[in-house]
């Protein structure tokens, strides 16, 4: 008999620990390598003398360290309003997609309501959306991303909710199961894969909803802003700083997403990927 040790298989099949950090270290390696790639290339290809519309990336990192207090203030405010954005879209998002399932005279009525706020242009209704809130006032902005938030998420809720596979319902029927009781056990359970990829979508939304409405007046300290005075004035590094730190902030709601995914229905990810 052999002796346990960390690197024997275990049972199912599955990586141990060990095992298990280095697959994932080899499966995100080449991402890693292609990004530090880029930054290299990107420096190169963009260093020298001269100013750039496109900065290199030390410039852009010197710019964000010299204006470090700035981007702090603009990205909390900033933040603020993507995040705001996007609880209130997924709240009214969700609260239509499970009308529109309960109800099919709801589906008929709210869906094409919301298709067609969805084909409105955001620089068409930022101005309008500023008069009804202020343009000083962060809900405006709020509003804006929960504007391109709820869309998806309706979408995705009610398909969740109504594509249900027949058997899983004859079989709740045949235990003589009460509708709230397919609601919970089978409709709600079919629904949260969907309700998640329409909250990662999200995410990149919110912050976009929230940037273009902030190019359209209102505090000076917000991320939108400092973009926008800075290419204004020529200060290409400290706008591009800006862009950056929005990316990175859509990018951790993203991963946050995708945690509460894992938490919340870990047999989805296993299924994903053929665990079970």
């Amino acid at each position: 008999m052999t002796a346990s040790t960390g690197s024997a298989p275990v049972a199912g099949g599955r990586l141990p620990p060990t095992g298990a950090v280095v697959a994932r270290a080899v499966r995100y390696l080449p991402a890693i390598v292609v990004f530090v790639a880029v930054l290299v290339l990107w420096e190169l290809s963009t260093g020298g003398e001269g100013r750039r519309v496109i900065p290199p990336p030390s410039s852009i990192w010197a710019a964000a360290q010299k204006n470090a207090e700035v981007l702090r203030e603009a990205a909390l405010n900033t933040f603020w309003e993507a995040i705001g954005g996007l609880v209130i879209g997924t709240v009214a998002g969700i609260a239509v997609g499970f009308a529109s399932a309960r109800w099919a005279i709801a589906r008929d009525i709210l869906l094409p309501v919301a298709i067609g706020a969805s084909t409105i242009p955001l620089i068409a209704i930022a101005p309008i959306i500023n008069n009804w809130f202020g343009v000083l006032n962060p809900l405006s902005k709020t509003m804006m991303a929960a504007l391109l938030v709820f869309f998806p998420i309706v979408i995705n809720v009610t398909r969740g909710l109504v594509q249900v596979q027949p058997a899983a319902l004859e079989l709740m029927r045949s235990y003589a199961a009460s509708p709230g009781e397919v609601l919970r056990k089978v409709r709600i359970p079919n629904m949260l894969p969907f309700l998640f990829t329409a909250l990662k979508v999200s995410t990149t939304l919110a912050f976009i909803g929230a940037l273009v409405g902030e190019y359209f007046g209102g505090s000076s300290e917000v991320l939108g802003r400092v973009v926008l005075t800075s290419m204004s004035a020529g200060s290409f590094s400290l706008a591009w700083a800006a862009i950056l730190i929005a990316s990175a902030g859509a990018i951790v709601t993203y991963l946050l997403v995708g945690i509460a995914e894992r938490l919340l229905i870990p047999w989805y990810a296993a299924l994903r990927a053929g665990e079970i």
